[in-house]
């Protein structure tokens, strides 16, 4: 049998301090906001390749790490799948006047004021019915986007505003894979997981709602609001809009409530947007196509929109900006940057790198408080190294369980930590398949956003807050419910 030796905690943390190190350079002195376009992607291999080599030292042989590698990427295929159907879905949707429409419509409802705390709620709302912050960010998010580009308001705030209410939904949301996943990992059951929470995310989300209603007081509606019917113009000159367009939203959001998996609902979304593009926008479609024949034109146009560059030229700029998207090819970039992650953690994991990192806190844990940092630590440092928010809940949940019941603490302790800082936390960080898709899919760096996503920041800091303060901390009562 081939012996291996465990890595030491400095073989732990020298891929990462690598890592880092090629991070900082890249975003900070070289590259800016273009490191994504491959630097990154670039640093994160390197990174790999360092940890591939202390494990070589260790005695691991190159088929054992090759096996963790492709492991590591085989999980995240489901996520690359759905990335690439949602450039087709905006692609047809765009096309179709489904997000010009969203765009339209909106403009007449939400003013600069209370777009940030709207858009927050309509998020919070779509994806606590259907369970997936990702569904919500590609769907609902896009059109909010679009409406506050044309409102005036600042990318990363609406960014912000969309994926702190989005994850709001998904942490509370009974549908939720990871609302599933925590408590599984914890040992305890998925309703008492989720009373359990409101405890600390009600508080969350009620200031996270406070600063964007406090934020949309700074912003002037009369300009912007004096612009609205020019942009409404723009849009009605390319598109013939009419609320018939919402009938293809709405059947998604019904699939996805209907439990329906993410990959056949995006592209039953996607084909339907490209059969309303063609009962609803013929001219479109004839001067995309190019060809003689009705049907070869839709086809053109149809498959145009789902794989290419796809672009509207009006006499209004802001218009022209809003009404463009990158189909499928437009999602290469972040799928590289996945698969990049994905190597780097599967590396990592596999040649128990992880691991040791994660153990060498626990002995730090002294109180309740202090393992309950200790635990969301580790699950932000998953997401870090891992750059995946289901290994940062299942590894940390694991590795955590026993030394919980041994404190006397019950299950949902940790559940309730594991989903505040493991969950959220994901769609900050650029190369973690969540931060990478919700870029991608939104087109602004998580650099730009990350700063104003206030929910997902503040819920690791309420978790702890609560840990250390000794507010709601559940203790297992008798023998029988801790061997439970």
């Amino acid at each position: 049998m081939n012996k291996t030796k465990a890595p030491s905690l400095f073989q732990s943390i020298l891929p990462i301090l690598v890592l880092v190190a090629l991070l900082a350079i890249n975003v900070l002195l070289v590259y800016g906001d273009n490191a994504l376009s491959g630097a990154n992607q670039f640093a994160l291999l390197i990174s790999g390749a360092v940890a591939a080599f202390v494990a070589l030292y260790n005695g691991y042989k190159w088929e054992e790490i090759l096996e963790g590698i492709t492991k590591s990427i085989s999980s995240a295929l489901p996520a690359i799948i759905i990335l690439l159907l949602i450039g087709s879905l905006a692609g047809t949707w765009l096309l179709s006047g489904v997000v010009p429409a969203m765009i339209y419509y909106g403009l007449d409802i939400l003013n600069p004021t209370i777009f940030l705390f709207a858009s927050c709620v309509i998020s919070s709302i779509v994806s606590l019915a259907t369970g997936s912050s990702w569904s919500t960010v590609a769907t609902v998010g896009i059109a909010l986007l679009g409406i506050g580009k044309a409102l005036g308001i600042d990318d990363g705030i609406i960014a912000g505003a969309i994926i702190s209410g989005a994850y709001f939904g998904d942490k509370m949301s009974p549908l939720s894979d990871t609302t599933n996943l925590a408590p599984a990992m914890a040992g305890t059951d998925l309703i008492t997981h989720i009373k359990y929470m409101t405890y600390t995310t009600i508080p969350s989300v009620s200031i996270t709602l406070i600063i964007f209603l406090i934020i949309g007081f700074f912003y002037d509606a009369g300009e912007q609001v004096s612009q609205v019917d020019s942009l409404q113009v723009a849009i009605s000159s390319k598109f013939n809009i009419t609320p018939w367009l919402f009938l293809v939203p709405i059947a998604v959001i019904v699939l996805i409530v209907k439990k329906i998996p993410a990959i056949p609902a995006l592209l039953f979304g996607s084909v339907l947007g490209g059969v309303f593009a063609v009962i609803f926008q013929p001219d479109i479609i004839v001067s995309i196509g190019g060809a003689d024949s009705l049907i070869l034109n839709s086809y053109k146009a149809i498959i145009d929109a789902m794989t290419t560059d796809v672009a509207f030229e009006t006499e209004n700029e802001l218009v022209n900006e809003l009404l463009s998207s990158g189909g499928m090819s437009g999602m290469l970039n972040t799928i590289w940057l996945i698969l990049c992650a994905m190597i780097f953690g599967g590396v990592m994991d596999r040649t128990g790198m992880l691991k040791r990192l994660t153990q060498s806190i626990i002995g730090l844990a002294k109180t309740d408080g202090s393992l309950i940092a200790t635990t969301a630590t580790s699950c932000m440092v998953f997401n870090v190294t891992a750059s995946d928010q289901y290994l940062a809940i299942v590894v940390p949940g694991k590795m955590f369980a026993e030394e919980y019941k041994e404190r006397g603490l019950h299950p949902k302790v940790l559940s309730r930590t594991l989903e505040d800082s493991g969950t959220v936390t994901s769609a900050l960080i650029p190369w973690n398949t969540c931060g990478a898709y919700h870029s991608g899919v939104l087109g602004i760096a998580t650099g730009d956003y990350f700063m104003y996503c206030f929910f997902n920041l503040i819920s690791p800091l309420m978790t702890v807050l609560f840990g250390f303060m000794n507010i709601k901390i559940a203790r297992i009562k008798d023998k029988k419910e801790k061997n439970n």
